[in-house]
């Protein structure tokens, strides 16, 4: 290739840089962003930042919480879902259903982790303590711990225990006392500290049937950790308590509530929902 038809192909690809560079990078962000400045669409282009007194206060797309410096529930607030609520840190977990034994029981706690089901379980027992309401949970024990059991024994083909030799609680750390004594006639041990269980079969207790007065939401985050919303249920489990705070009727909040209640995306998708965010706002404005 001589040199006239490489500096013919340099210069084509230069030109088609610099045509590129303007279309999209200058001339179809500016459309854009001129698009959505129209009415309708500006609030929403812009964050739908939400203000009061010339302050911005959130946004109502991005849940935050409703707590004193110590991390304490407000009770003149209406409480969001469990999360971070840190826009630069977003992300599920991961944690599943069978999240269920903690490694936190090892001589140093910063070892381990809480397990899935335990932070269900201690969520519960605050939030019914907070709402003054019954906080118990199938699969939790008395004390907010997840109830699990490791049986030890010799095994069949499905690899299920069929004599049980030793059983212990595992998510109850000595010398704490068992949720249960015996298990299939064996006694029930408390967990030694840095002790590994994993060789028995896990096996969660969901213990005397139970219909939680907490609902899920209210003790497990969103799959980002900023969703501004919570289930009507929810709402109506913390209403009593934020007209308590403010000294105004049950009903003046209740009227809230359900005109901040927001029914199913197109009349059929997801579930209705509460933006917690924008009904504290409502309350603010409301008085008490």
């Amino acid at each position: 290739m001589n040199f006239a038809n490489l500096l013919r192909q340099h210069t084509a690809a230069l030109r088609a840089l610099l045509v590129l560079t303007v279309i999209l990078g200058l001339a179809y962000p500016i459309l854009i962003w001129l698009v959505a400045q129209l009415p309708g669409l500006r609030d929403k282009a812009d964050g739908s930042l939400l203000e009061a007194d010339g302050k911005v206060l959130g946004s109502s797309l991005i849940g935050q919480p409703f707590t004193d410096a110590a991390g304490n529930p407000l009770p003149q607030y209406f409480q969001s879902r469990p999360g971070g609520y840190d826009p630069l840190a977003t992300g599920a977990s991961n944690l599943g259903p069978e999240d269920i034994v903690d490694t936190a029981t090892a001589a140093d706690p910063t070892d381990g982790r809480t397990s899935l089901l335990t932070e269900v379980c201690t969520r519960s027992l605050a939030v019914g303590e907070l709402e003054g309401v019954e906080g118990a949970r199938p699969f939790c024990t008395a004390e907010g711990v997840g109830a699990v059991l490791s049986v030890i024994g010799p095994r069949d083909a499905r690899g299920t225990v069929t004599e049980p030799v030793r059983v212990v609680s595992v998510n109850q750390v000595c010398p704490a006392v068992p949720f249960v004594t015996t298990y299939e006639g064996v006694r029930v041990e408390c967990a030694e500290p840095g002790a590994d269980y994993a060789i028995g079969q896990i096996v969660p207790v969901a213990g005397p049937a139970v219909d939680p007065a907490i609902p899920a939401d209210a003790v497990t985050a969103s799959g980002s950790g900023l969703d501004p919303h919570i289930s009507p249920a929810y709402a109506a489990l913390q209403l009593d308590r934020v007209a308590a705070a403010r000294g105004i009727s049950p009903e003046q909040v209740r009227t809230l509530v359900d005109e901040h209640t927001e029914g199913r995306t197109l009349g059929f998708l997801g579930e209705p929902r509460v933006n917690v965010l924008l009904l504290n706002l409502a309350l603010d404005r409301l008085g008490g």
